[in-house]
């Protein structure tokens, strides 16, 4: 039988994940991601299935010439920048407005585990 290194481990308390979950902050951080991520998410998925719908049934549409290329290939391309774009937004926003919040609500945890 193995014992612990610390032998009041036993006598401690657990941190209450699901409580500390309820929490008001936490619910606001959560709140913060799903408003930014969702419509965005939505938006895209919109995005790319009319580029899908496109492809299949406006053949004559997107093989028309535009500066050099069809319309299909700067449609592909577009959705490349798209995601480099959305990228940058989240990167910047979760910066911004995520990360504080996270590291505050981590460090709350963290003193838990250290007091208890």
């Amino acid at each position: 039988m193995t014992e612990s290194a610390d032998p009041y481990d036993a006598q401690r308390d657990p941190i209450d994940y699901v409580a500390f979950q309820a929490r008001p902050e936490f619910h606001e951080l959560k709140h913060r991601f799903r408003r930014f991520v969702f419509p965005l998410a939505a938006a895209f998925m919109l995005w790319f299935l009319l580029y899908v719908v496109l492809a299949a049934f406006a053949h004559d549409f997107m093989a028309a010439p535009m500066l050099g290329m069809n319309v299909g290939l700067w449609f592909g391309l577009a959705q490349f920048v798209t995601t480099f774009a959305i990228t940058m937004a989240y990167v910047r926003f979760a910066n911004r407005r995520l990360d504080p919040r996270t590291t505050a609500l981590r460090a709350e945890l963290e003193a838990m585990e250290g007091g208890r």
